[in-house]
């Protein structure tokens, strides 16, 4: 699906796995069309001598391999004969893609764990969440190791566009709290406005670097969407399906509001959240959705004080709310007036899919109908606020009173303004949310 020249970042993390001591058969969880599949084979062909590959939805017979026992020895004999290569321990890599068609298979992930360890095994499942929920299938938990991967980020774009040099600046910027130059900042500012509206599935992101024309990666955006709400139908029920495609095509008119908390009188006059949860909590499983959980207060750890009950949903990819909401690919994101809340809520996010980038949980501050911040990350500084401005003011009164009140060693304000460190705030160009990896990575 991508390109040759279109590196992703969690191949540094499956590196690390492969040489852990410690290492354990591993499942990458991740949305359907983000890259999972190439980015396995691409790994495997560049770390080890050689590989098996073996899909589940595409080849359901391979899954009668598994139904005499779970030996994890038997299986790879049998897995030898059936590709007529020998399997190697710690040099041949062992792929199982849409792992959630083969309830056997993942038990099996338990058993090469403890009986065949020196065998590396990485497997990936589009909806094996929702699979799991469904109680379909058993986790092997405590058994494997686990990697969660999201659509390419505004980095990664650039890395795929060959902007090494830009990278360098932005990265040197940061490190050193001083300002990009005026011209490296535009560059900077007019290439993130692309990625706004192409956002990162990887074959939109190649369709737009072999091309250079939007309109042409919006129309790859709807097939994504259209095969989002094909899954709804084919792994659930009629009715969950109805209600499933009812809340996804009520996000963007959700992110509108105020104060972008999900609402079930949005998907329908009289909705109750007991009537849609199983719709909702199908479409999280699925990844194609982030969720963000309200806490009232600054003080770790946050994720023992969240309300369940009250939330906001982010698209996991910014392109695909952009093309959901039928924005104009051609009309610059940065025309709009500056008070619109589409904008703002475009902006809130895309900065929830990177902060997804660094594997964060995601929480907003709210006080009822009196302040709000837009993040909230508990990290080993403590909790630290974040706040997303759509343009480069950099008037606060939400973070301004939050800081007062829970003194954070440092608050981050991301915007439209060059970098900057200002009374203990910590300004973020919105392209240079990557700079933060150290900072916030979990």
């Amino acid at each position: 699906m991508v390109g040759d020249n279109m590196k992703r970042l969690i191949t540094n993390n499956l590196i690390k796995w492969k040489n852990s001591d410690k290492r354990m058969p591993l499942i990458i969880h991740g949305a359907r069309q983000i890259g999972k599949t190439y980015s396995m084979i691409d790994f495997a062909k560049s770390e080890y001598d050689d590989y098996v590959y073996i899909n589940f939805e595409s080849n359901p017979e391979f899954n009668d391999i598994f139904s005499f026992n779970l030996d994890p020895i038997r299986i790879i004999k049998e897995f030898s004969n059936a590709f007529q290569k020998e399997i190697k321990p710690h040099k041949t890599l062992i792929i199982f893609d849409e792992i959630q068609e083969s309830s056997l298979a993942l038990t099996s992930m338990k058993y090469f764990n403890e009986k065949a360890p020196d065998y590396h095994v990485i497997a990936a499942g589009s909806l094996l969440g929702v699979a799991v929920n469904k109680k379909r299938q058993s986790f092997p938990v405590g058994k494997v190791d686990e990697i969660n991967m999201n659509s390419m980020s505004f980095l990664e774009f650039l890395m795929a566009l060959g902007k090494d040099h830009l990278i360098k600046q932005i990265k040197e910027a940061y490190s050193t709290k001083t300002s990009m130059n005026a011209s490296s900042h535009i560059d900077a500012l007019k290439l993130h406005n692309d990625y706004m509206l192409i956002g990162g599935m990887p074959a939109v992101i190649k369709e737009y670097v072999t091309t250079n024309q939007i309109t042409n990666a919006r129309l790859i955006q709807q097939s994504i969407i259209s095969n989002y709400l094909s899954d709804m139908s084919k792994y659930s029920d009629s009715m969950t399906t109805i209600k499933s495609r009812a809340i996804y095509n009520s996000l963007p008119s959700q992110l509108i509001n105020i104060n972008r908390k999900f609402q079930y009188s949005k998907i329908k006059s009289g909705a109750r959240s007991s009537a849609y949860e199983l719709a909702l909590d199908w479409i999280i499983s699925s990844n194609i959705v982030h969720q963000c959980f309200r806490v009232t207060s600054g003080i770790s750890p946050i994720e023992a004080i969240k309300e369940v009950d009250a939330f906001k949903i982010y698209f996991s990819d910014i392109g695909l709310f952009a093309a959901k909401s039928n924005y104009n690919p051609l009309v610059d994101i940065n025309t709009l007036d500056m008070n619109s809340d589409f904008k703002g809520a475009f902006y809130e996010n895309y900065v929830a899919c990177e902060l997804k980038q660094f594997n964060q949980q995601l929480y907003y501050y709210e006080i009822v109908n009196r302040s709000e911040v837009d993040f909230i990350v508990d990290i080993s500084e403590g909790v630290i606020p974040i706040e997303v401005k759509a343009s480069d003011n950099n008037k606060s009164k939400s973070l301004t009173t939050y800081i007062k009140k829970f003194e954070p060693k440092f608050s981050i304000r991301i915007t439209a303004k060059n970098f900057g460190f200002e009374n203990n705030i910590y300004s973020i160009p919105h392209y240079a949310i990557f700079t933060l990896n150290e900072l916030l990575q979990k």
